[in-house]
């Protein structure tokens, strides 16, 4: 793994090269994204972190869904040499700043811009949204002044040649207040331009650097070592001064046995922190993955109806507005957090909610285009053995051709994958187990189709079993991704419906 950084001078014109950290298992979300979303090159990962290219300026950087944080790469390299002593350890942690200078002011003059860019960016759109609520504000006193002078025209006639007058007068004095105001705001701005782009004298820079150790080097060395070591440093050869509680650049260093990471955080609040989220339930960025890998087209049918307080529904209508949109769920209190979350967001009118149980569905069969799904790992809400009608149900509503998304505990995806027992379906009469057949026939890491799945003696009775099988026997694995919860795992599986049910 060599050094990845760009070119001195190179601004986000030529592109700029960023790192994102993402949750374990959720990096080929992410490596799509970064290319649908910003035409990302360059692309590639390692566990937990995906790197890329890419000219996008911060308003598209802030829009990725999938990524926990974002950060603008300094450089990126081998893991430092773990079996020398300590001394020459804390050697090599000053080296990455000694001994390429050059990508580290790199790196802060692409910052600077983007930083530079975006405030820019931001008074623009304040000032036209100002100037947007002075016209509106202009017409309302226009109006209500014109219908002022018809009722006094009723009143008195003779007094309305004063009245024009006097109003046209006024107008005149207020657009010429206007055209001052605007010349003094773009003054002002140019100032505010001026006084950022002093400030942002390197000389001038406040910083604090932020460790992760792990492997060898963590336990080695603490991450405060580590980072006093580097601290010192950046001082040293930039003159920098360290501040621990208001810095305006805040440097991130992640070293262990695989490589070394050094990047400065865009944003101080995380990427997957949703602001329009008012109580958290599922991960966001698992959330919006899921939604991702449903494909949603417009003028589709979504239904998640096992929606708790509504994540998967919020992603989804936040990326693909134009959906109609059903949560279902059994819990009065889940309900009630999911339409609290969509008041919050503003999605009342996008996402219809019912309270209904996910193995009586109200819908016709074959009604549904989309279900997307947050299967109950069994810590809160116990399913036991019911996971195999809830999956009926599903498969019930959803139409042929249609998606299936679940995040399914390890324990559920087990069950599921098994075919130890039996390759025989569920109904047939010579079955000796709950779940026989059925469970391979769901397999999401099989890639090929569905008579390859199944063991050759089911091939040969499929036609006789055919219309007597468990409705899963429409349901043909697609992809499986193995993701990390904090605490435990989890698969997002997809499967898609290949054939009527007949139910």
């Amino acid at each position: 793994m060599s050094e990845v950084r760009g070119e001195p001078g190179s601004g986000t014109e030529a592109g700029a090269r960023f790192f994102c950290t993402a949750g374990r298992g959720l990096e080929p979300f992410l490596m799509r994204e970064v290319r649908a979303r910003l035409a990302a090159t360059e692309v590639e990962y390692i566990s937990g972190k995906v790197f890329f290219t890419t000219c996008s300026d911060l308003n598209m950087l802030k829009k990725l869904k999938s990524a926990e944080r974002l950060f603008l790469l300094i450089k990126k390299q081998f893991p430092l040499i773990s079996s020398v002593s300590k001394g020459k350890l804390l050697n090599e942690m000053q080296r990455l700043i000694n001994e390429d200078p050059g990508s580290w002011l790199n790196a802060i003059s692409i910052w600077k811009n983007l930083l530079e860019l975006d405030a820019k960016k931001e008074k623009l759109s304040q000032r036209d949204d100002n100037q947007l609520k002075r016209k509106v504000g202009e017409n309302e006193i226009i109006i209500a002044k014109k219908l002022k002078i018809e009722q006094m025209q009723k009143i008195e006639e003779n007094r309305d040649c004063q009245l024009e007058k006097q109003i046209e007068e006024e107008t005149l004095e207020q657009r010429d207040f206007t055209t001052k105001s605007e010349n003094f705001q773009e003054e002002e701005f140019r100032n505010d331009i001026e006084k950022a782009i002093d400030t942002h004298n390197q000389k001038d820079l406040t910083f604090r650097v932020s460790c992760r150790c792990s492997g060898t080097i963590g336990k080695a060395f603490t991450a405060q070592e580590v980072g006093r070591v580097i601290g010192i440093a950046i001082i040293k050869h930039f003159g920098w001064k360290a501040d621990l509680r208001n810095p305006k650049l805040e440097i991130f260093i992640h070293l262990n046995d695989v490589y070394s990471v050094v990047g400065i955080p865009m944003f101080r609040v995380p990427l997957a922190s949703r602001a329009y989220i008012k109580t958290a339930g599922l991960r966001s960025t698992i959330a919006w993955a899921m939604a991702s890998l449903a494909d949603i087209k417009a003028g589709a049918f979504v239904l998640d109806p096992m929606c708790g307080l509504g994540t998967i529904l919020l992603e989804a209508a936040k990326e693909w507005p134009d959906v109609y949109y059903v949560g279902a769920d059994v819990s009065d209190s889940q309900l009630l957090g999911t339409w609290d979350n969509l008041k919050a967001a503003g999605l009342e009118d996008k996402i219809e909610l019912l309270k209904v149980s996910v193995i009586e569905l109200p819908l016709p069969s074959e009604s549904v285009d989309i279900i997307i799904s947050d299967i109950p790992f069994g810590k809160k809400f116990k399913l036991g053995k019911d996971i195999k009608s809830i999956l009926q149900e599903m498969e019930r509503v959803l139409h042929v051709g249609g998606t299936i998304v679940l995040l399914l505990s390890e324990d559920h995806h087990r069950r599921l994958t098994d075919c130890k027992e039996s390759s025989i379906p569920l109904n047939s009469k010579d079955s000796h187990t709950d779940e026989p057949g059925i469970k391979k026939c769901l397999s999401p890491e099989e890639k090929t189709g569905a008579s390859k799945i199944v063991s050759t003696s089911f091939e040969a009775r499929n036609h006789e079993f055919l219309d007597r099988m468990s409705p899963f026997g429409s349901l043909v694995p697609v992809e499986c991704y193995k993701v990390s919860l904090g605490k435990t795992d989890a698969f997002i599986c997809k499967y898609e419906k290949s054939h009527s049910s007949g139910l």
